[in-house]
C-alpha cells in the first residue's frame, strides 16, 4: 500500500505540473509569437535496491506549430512564414525569437520590445539613413523588406534579417516567454524555406479551447487521485488498526 500511496502522489504532482503548464499557456494566449507548452509522460524503467521499478517521468516540449498572422500596416512589424527563428542579441547573448515587433531607436537601430538589437548577416541592423530620408525627402522614406529577408531603402539594399533554422526541434530551450535558445551547432545561418511578411506579426499558437479543456481534465485527474489516495490511506490505517489487536 506505501507504493500505491507513492504512486498517487506522483501522479498528482504530474497533473499539478500540468496545470502549471496550461496557466502559463493562457496567461500567453496574447503575446506575439509565443509558442505553447505541452506536457506528455515518459515510462522510465530503473533498478532500486536489486527491484526492477517503473516510473512515470512528465516530459515539457515546445509546440513549433505555426501561429495566425495578424495585418499591422506597421513598417516594422515582420512576420515568419515557416519554421524559422529571428536571432536578437540581448545582454551580449543570442537568442531566437518569433515575436517580429520591432522598432528603430533614436540612433537607427533595429530593435523588439524588450530592447535586443535585431541582427542581420552583418551583425546589428543599423538604418540610421531612414531618418535621414525621412527629413530630406518630406517623409518618402520607402523601407521594404523581401521574402528572403533583405531590407532596402528607397530601392537601395541595407542589409538580410538573419532568420535561422534549428536542425533539432526539439533541443530549442525556453529563456523566458520570449526567447528560446538552441545549441550553435544545431543552428543553420540562414533558413531559404521562411518566407519573411512586412506589416504583420504572429500570433501565439495557443489554442484557446484545447487548453481550457486540459484545464478542466487536470483537475479532475488531480481530484480522482485524492480520492484514491485518501481511500488507501484509510485502508492503511484500518489494517494497521487491525494488526494492532493481535
Amino acid at each position: 500500500m506505501i507504493d500505491r500511496l507513492q504512486s498517487h502522489m506522483q501522479a498528482m504532482q504530474m497533473f499539478s505540473r500540468a496545470q502549471e503548464v496550461t496557466a502559463n499557456n493562457l496567461a500567453n494566449l496574447n503575446t506575439p509569437g509565443f509558442k505553447a507548452d505541452k506536457l506528455f509522460h515518459r515510462m522510465l524503467t530503473e533498478e532500486i535496491d536489486g527491484r526492477q521499478v517503473t516510473r512515470t517521468i512528465p516530459m515539457q516540449q515546445i509546440s513549433l506549430a505555426q501561429g495566425e498572422l495578424e495585418p499591422t500596416g506597421n513598417t516594422f512589424d515582420f512576420a515568419i512564414n515557416g519554421s524559422g527563428f529571428f536571432m536578437i542579441e540581448d545582454d551580449g547573448q543570442a537568442n531566437l525569437t518569433r515575436n517580429g515587433r520591432f522598432h528603430l531607436d533614436t540612433d537607427g537601430y533595429l530593435r523588439n520590445d524588450r530592447g535586443g538589437y535585431v541582427m542581420g548577416q552583418s551583425g546589428r541592423i543599423h538604418i540610421p539613413e531612414f531618418f535621414h530620408a525621412m527629413d530630406h525627402q518630406q517623409g518618402d522614406a520607402r523601407l521594404e523588406v523581401a521574402r528572403d529577408g533583405t531590407i532596402r531603402l528607397n530601392d537601395e539594399v541595407f542589409d538580410q534579417l538573419r532568420v535561422v533554422r534549428v536542425g533539432d526541434p526539439s533541443a530549442l530551450e525556453r529563456r523566458g516567454n520570449a526567447y528560446f535558445t538552441a545549441p550553435a551547432t544545431l543552428l543553420m545561418p540562414q533558413d531559404p524555406e521562411s518566407e519573411i511578411v512586412q506589416g504583420y506579426f504572429e500570433k501565439g499558437n495557443v489554442q484557446t479551447l484545447n487548453e481550457m479543456a486540459d484545464m478542466v481534465s487536470n483537475m479532475q485527474k488531480f481530484e480522482a487521485q485524492q480520492r484514491a489516495m485518501r481511500t488507501t490511506d484509510e485502508l492503511l490505517s484500518h489494517a494497521t488498526q487491525t494488526l494492532g489487536r493481535f
